[in-house]
C-alpha cells in the first residue's frame, strides 16, 4: 500500500510539472484537483522538500522540483521500455529519445539519419539539444550524446566509436591574395587565424609533422568560434586560416571557394563517439540508433 501511494505520487507529481497545474493534471489522470494537490503534498512532505513554488497565478517548479523532475522521468522511460520487452514492441525503437549533438556535425550529418528514424518508428519521440561543451548526461537526463575528439572522463559511461574527423587548414583565395600563404608552421604565427572555442579556451589545431609524429599546436585567436558553421562562414568571409573538418569544407574546396594550406602538416584525425549512461546500454531505442549510427558511418555517410 505505501509502495503504491509513492508511485501515486510520482504519477501526480510529473503530470503535474508536465501540465503546468492541479487543474490540468486531474483532467489527464482522470482525478479531482484536491487529489492531485494532497497526493503531491504527501510526496512533499515525505521527501522533506518542497518541489512547487504556489501563488495565485502560476505553479513553478522548485530548483529541487526540477532535478527530481528528471529523475522520475529517467526512471519512468525504464519502466515503459521494460514494459516494451515483454511484448513484440521490443525490438523496435520507441518512447523519448532526449540526445545531445554537436552543432554543426549534429545539424548536417546526425539530424537527418534521426528524422528519418522517426519517419519509420513514429512511436520514437525526440528531445534533440546541440552544444560543444561538456555535460553531464547522468546528471542533466540525456539518454544518448554524440561527441567530437577525446574522451578524458567517460566514467559511468558506454562509449562506441563511430568514426574519425579528418582535419585540413584552409582559407578563403581572397584571404591568400591579401595575406600571402604560410608554407611553415612558425609562419601561422604572422596570420589572422580562425579557431574553435571549447570550455572558455580556444582549441588548438592537430598537426601531423613530416616525420609522422602528432603535435598541438594553438595558433594566434583573432576570431574564436563555438560553432563549426561560424568558423566555416567566417573563414569563407576572408576572416583568416582555419582547421576544420574535411566533411565540413569538401564541397568549397571542389568548388575553388576555400584552398587548403600547408597540405604537408594535415592527416590529424580526432574521433566521433556516441556515449550513453551505463545503467540504460540495454534500451532498444538507445541500442537502434547507436546501432543506425554505426552503419551510416560504415557507409561514409559522416565522411
Amino acid at each position: 500500500m505505501r509502495t503504491t501511494d509513492h508511485l501515486g505520487g510520482i504519477t501526480a507529481f510529473v503530470t503535474t510539472a508536465q501540465r503546468g497545474s492541479f487543474t490540468a493534471a486531474a483532467e489527464k489522470l482522470g482525478l479531482t484537483k484536491s487529489a492531485i494537490g494532497k497526493s503531491v503534498s504527501r510526496l512533499e512532505s515525505r521527501l522533506g522538500i518542497k518541489l512547487f513554488q504556489r501563488s495565485t497565478r502560476r505553479l513553478s517548479l522548485t530548483p529541487d522540483g526540477e532535478r527530481f523532475l528528471t529523475s522520475c522521468q529517467n526512471a519512468i522511460d525504464i519502466l515503459e521500455q521494460a514494459e516494451a520487452e515483454l511484448t513484440s514492441y521490443t525490438s523496435q525503437p520507441a518512447g523519448r529519445l532526449r540526445i545531445d549533438l554537436p552543432a554543426a556535425f549534429g545539424r548536417q550529418r546526425v539530424l537527418p539519419i534521426l528524422l528519418d528514424i522517426t519517419r519509420r518508428y513514429p512511436e520514437l519521440a525526440l528531445t534533440v539539444t546541440f552544444s560543444e561543451r561538456f555535460i553531464d548526461l547522468i546528471d542533466e537526463g540525456i539518454d544518448l550524446a554524440i561527441r567530437i575528439g577525446e574522451l578524458t572522463d567517460s566514467s559511468g559511461l558506454v562509449a562506441r566509436k563511430l568514426t574519425t574527423q579528418k582535419l585540413v587548414i584552409c582559407a578563403s583565395p581572397d584571404y591568400l591574395l591579401d595575406h600571402g600563404e604560410p608554407v611553415s608552421i612558425a609562419e601561422l604565427n604572422q596570420h589572422r587565424c580562425v579557431v574553435g572555442f571549447r570550455r572558455n579556451q580556444p582549441v588548438s589545431w592537430l598537426l601531423k609533422e613530416p616525420g609522422g609524429q602528432m603535435r598541438r599546436f594553438t595558433p594566434p585567436p583573432t576570431h574564436e568560434f563555438a560553432d563549426g558553421d561560424a568558423m566555416l562562414a567566417a573563414t569563407l568571409s576572408g576572416g583568416g586560416l582555419s582547421q576544420l573538418p574535411l566533411w565540413l569544407v569538401s564541397k568549397d574546396l571542389a568548388a575553388g571557394t576555400l584552398r587548403e594550406v600547408l597540405a604537408g602538416y594535415s592527416g590529424g584525425e580526432v574521433p566521433i563517439s556516441a556515449l550513453w549512461p551505463k545503467n540504460r546500454q540495454l534500451l532498444p531505442k538507445i541500442r537502434y540508433v547507436v546501432d543506425t549510427l554505426v552503419r551510416a558511418a560504415e557507409d561514409d555517410l559522416f565522411d
